[in-house]
């Protein structure tokens, strides 16, 4: 079994990637889908990701053996900062094929891996290498977060159109509801005004929204 790897990106840092992510892969698992979650690089903490501790949580699920076995999280930085920047603080350059050979343990075990990048597409992983440039490397459907938070078509227009021009695959643009910074007004008609722009520039991917889920 060879499962269908999604890349998880957002339109910005803190737009509810994690979270999203957990739901996905709930409801995923739900639909009788085996799927598990991977964080491609994770940066602030310390021998265990707090975004797989997230989706566990989110799942519902135990700490699960493949956890334990860092391959859902195989590289982790101490600085709370973009890759490029946490990496030289830390004084060691990600290990891509150790990334690559997680990624594919799970996908010969799991009928869907989703892996979590860390902030949007236009994340430098090094000072050569983006977050868009991997997942064209590895032609990644794409699934990107996005929120009814003012300022948020901008950001996801722009998210879209990167996507376009490297002529990736776009699955799911996943709008997260459980945004506090959210008008509901403006949360509407964004929700409105992307559902419209998606149905005529991306009309093959999917349209799913984040609820907000009690006591998470």
């Amino acid at each position: 079994m060879t499962a269908q790897v999604y890349f998880v990106s957002g339109i910005d840092t803190g737009i509810g990637k994690t979270y999203a992510t957990g739901y996905l892969a709930k409801t995923m698992n739900e639909q009788g889908i085996q799927t598990i979650t991977q964080k491609l690089i994770q940066t602030g903490n310390q021998d265990v990701s707090e975004d797989i501790e997230q989706h566990r949580k989110i799942m519902g699920s135990e700490w699960l053996p493949e956890d334990d076995d860092k391959l859902t999280m195989p590289e982790i930085f101490s600085y709370p900062a973009s890759p490029h920047l946490a990496t030289q603080i830390d004084g060691r350059e990600i290990d891509f094929a150790k990334i690559e050979a997680a990624t594919a343990q799970l996908a010969a075990k799991y009928d869907a891996v989703l892996l979590e990048g860390a902030g949007g597409l236009m994340v430098p992983l090094t000072t050569d290498l983006l977050t868009i440039d991997y997942i064209e490397q590895k032609q990644y459907p794409v699934i990107l977060v996005s929120s009814g938070r003012l300022g948020s078509i901008n950001h996801t227009l722009l998210s879209l159109e990167a996507l376009k021009t490297r002529g990736l695959n776009l699955h799911a643009l996943a709008y997260n509801l459980n945004d506090e910074s959210q008008d509901p007004l403006i949360s509407q008609d964004t929700a409105k005004y992307l559902k419209n722009y998606l149905s005529k520039s991306f009309p093959k991917a999917q349209w799913i929204e984040i609820p907000v889920l009690p006591n998470i």
